[in-house]
């Protein structure tokens, strides 16, 4: 199938977008790298009367450190952030990532925030900025507001964006000190989304583990340190409270299992790590 028409505007400013966005609301969408939007638009499920593109918006171009984020712009692409020489030790759970992130070629075109404002609850990239909890920067001609994670992702597909703003750029909290990270997920193939994925991030007194392609949305929860046994309870119990469904990918049951070993895989890992008994995968 073919998208059904629409006017497509070539974005240079960020006020020139945010102007549009004001003008055209509901009826306008934000073409980035198009790797999410384009498929639902050739499938018809999105009939939008203009298309924003913003991928040679050189001032939302930009990756950088700030004292405690890595800050990714709205038109950088996922291989920019990927082939940061540095990223194992400025984010180590995005360097763990990003490797079962589709394929290169969809990486090399896909952006960061386009992911994020997609908000595929199997996507890697809103798992791991829920895991951090990191933060969402949106502008409107109205002004900006930053939302963390954990109050941006409301549901399949549906983020507390508002009609009239764009997302600008995303922040991802840097390796903190005496931190240990791990990620992992079970798909049917290397590249496909993921139908369990689970990240931790694992200090001397706490566990903080999220878990994506399971609810409508990835989903964190906190502990405090546990023993082998009470990690196994407190896994179920989390893994029944993200009521999963049966789909032709893997029934409920299945998901639940892989909460549980994926959950306790990444939380060994980190710990492990952060003991110094093992090196974290680059």
């Amino acid at each position: 199938m073919k998208p059904a028409p629409f006017d497509y505007i070539r974005i240079d400013t960020l006020e020139e977008a945010c102007t549009l966005l004001a003008n055209h609301g509901d009826s306008a969408r934000v073409l980035a790298g198009g790797q999410s939007l384009m498929p639902i638009l050739n499938m018809r499920l999105a009939h939008p009367e203009v298309l924003l593109d913003i991928s040679r918006c050189r001032p939302l171009d930009y990756v950088r450190m700030d004292a405690r984020h890595l800050v990714v712009g709205a038109a950088a692409t996922q291989a920019t952030v990927e082939g940061r020489p540095d990223l194992h030790a400025e984010v180590p759970l995005l360097a763990q990532a990003f490797p079962w992130i589709s394929h290169f070629q969809i990486r090399n075109r896909g952006t960061v925030c386009g992911s994020l404002a997609h908000a595929d609850p199997s996507a890697e990239l809103p798992l791991c900025l829920l895991a951090l909890d990191g933060q969402i920067v949106l502008r409107s001609h109205g002004g900006e507001r930053t939302v963390r994670a954990k109050d941006f992702f409301h549901g399949m597909l549906t983020t507390d964006r508002h009609a009239e703003e764009i997302l600008v750029e995303a922040r991802f909290p840097r390796r903190a000190d005496h931190t240990s990270y791990a990620f992992a997920e079970f798909s049917m193939r290397h590249g496909d989304y993921a139908i369990v994925a689970a990240a931790a991030v694992i200090t001397h007194s706490q566990i903080r583990l999220a878990i994506g392609g399971v609810a409508d949305r990835p989903t964190a929860v906190e502990w405090p340190s546990l023993d082998s046994v009470s990690l196994d309870t407190a896994l179920n119990d989390f893994a029944w409270s993200l009521e999963a469904q049966s789909d032709a990918q893997a029934s409920a049951a299945v998901r639940r299992h892989l909460v549980r070993q994926l959950g306790r895989d990444v939380i060994v890992r980190a710990q492990a790590a952060r003991a110094g008994t093992v090196t974290e995968p680059a």
